[in-house]
């Protein structure tokens, strides 16, 4: 049974050994293993477990070039964990293994605008209505899979008490979508998303570092092929080419981790979006509306589907708390998303909200306390 948020231990936890005596692996094959690892992954909640030698992260060049190239944006943090991303062994020298996680969050019975065009994009801001990404509309879904590898690390350690297993889960020195695609999860697509060619990108992944040695799986192929819908898609061109995304001009970035201004003239490509961005996923074709299905603990919450803006504008600091609770929403600070609701509003009616904080012709968030994190 997984445990309760309050619970949950922080990133890159080191679980020790639980159980009295190991299970004799040399009755059985190493593909035995293997799968009794991705049976265990399973019942613990996630949808589908891979495994990877660890060494040298793929694509670690590519993480390099993209940050020399300034595409990380303000988030200095990667540059300063970049060796530490770039090989497994970092974290822990005896690593022998990588265990790639997936969870899915797509909804199939939510209904969901096509988005072609920036003019469509602009559709449900002109009617008042902003926009949330799915994957931040339910629980926080960080709570969710610390629990589960919480639990899978634990049985892990108690049947293998000589070995040890470390997990994360988007919050430490992992290059998670490299590792996804070295264990056979999802190839990284030309919108730098990792893809499921079964059941599409919206899924989470997470990440367990074993000393164990566990056979690989076959790494993704990737099936992109000359597809470019979600280079033509991206209304503020972020995706400069193929597999490169440009933060300083990618929507999920201004509207969550960048603590500035959004510049004035990506502003209106902003539609109706208060936080995050899904459009380059929403017209990849691997992403069919009968190929979705999520996880019910990661279900969105009725009040997140396209919310009113002028009532995400009359929020405080107090507020916005309350509105979100255990949210993935609150990483951009109340300050962060009453700014991105005056941009909102902006493309919606022409001026921000009466009263609302935040100043758009400045581009500087209004004196509204920060909320707690």
């Amino acid at each position: 049974m997984p445990m309760t948020p309050e619970r949950i231990p922080g990133p890159d936890r080191d679980l020790p050994s639980q159980g009295p005596e190991e299970p004799d692996t040399n009755s059985r094959g190493p593909q035995d293993l293997r799968e009794e690892i991705r049976t265990l992954a399973l019942r613990c909640g996630f949808d589908r477990a891979g495994f990877a030698p660890a060494g040298p992260a793929r694509h670690a060049d590519r993480f390099r070039e993209w940050l020399d190239r300034g595409f990380a944006a303000g988030m200095d943090y990667l540059a300063r964990s970049a060796d530490r991303r770039s090989d497994p062994r970092r974290i822990l020298p005896e690593a022998r293994s990588v265990i790639a996680l997936a969870v899915h969050y797509g909804e199939p019975g939510e209904a969901e605008r096509s988005v072609r065009s920036l003019a469509e994009a602009r559709t449900l801001s002109m009617e008042g209505r902003g926009e949330i990404s799915r994957y931040a509309r339910g629980t926080d879904y960080h709570r969710i899979l610390d629990a589960r590898l919480k639990d899978l690390c634990g049985i892990l350690a108690s049947r293998y008490p000589s070995h040890r297993f470390r997990y994360q889960a988007d919050t430490g020195a992992v290059l998670e979508r490299a590792w996804a695609e070295a264990a056979g999860i999802g190839w990284i697509g030309k919108n730098a998303c990792a893809i499921d060619s079964q059941r599409g990108s919206y899924f989470f992944i997470a990440v367990i570092i074993s000393t164990l040695e566990v056979p690989p799986d076959a790494p993704a192929a990737n099936h992109c092929g000359s597809c470019r819908l979600c280079l033509d898609a991206c209304p503020t061109e972020a995706i400069v080419e193929p597999f490169r995304v440009d933060s300083r001009r990618c929507i999920s970035y201004l509207t969550i981790e960048n603590r500035g201004p959004i510049p004035e003239p990506l502003r209106p490509a902003l539609g109706g979006l208060v936080f995050g961005c899904d459009i380059c996923q929403e017209v990849c074709p691997f992403n069919r509306p009968d190929r979705l299905g999520g996880d019910p603990d990661l279900r969105s919450r009725p009040e997140n589907r396209h919310p009113a803006l002028r009532e995400l504008a009359a929020l405080d600091a107090e507020g916005f708390a309350a509105r979100f609770p255990r949210s993935a929403v609150r990483r951009a600070k109340a300050a962060g998303f009453l700014r991105n609701v005056q941009a909102a509003l902006r493309n919606s009616v022409g001026d921000p909200a009466p009263g609302a904080a935040g100043d758009q012709r400045s581009g500087a968030p209004g004196p509204a306390p920060r909320s707690s994190p």
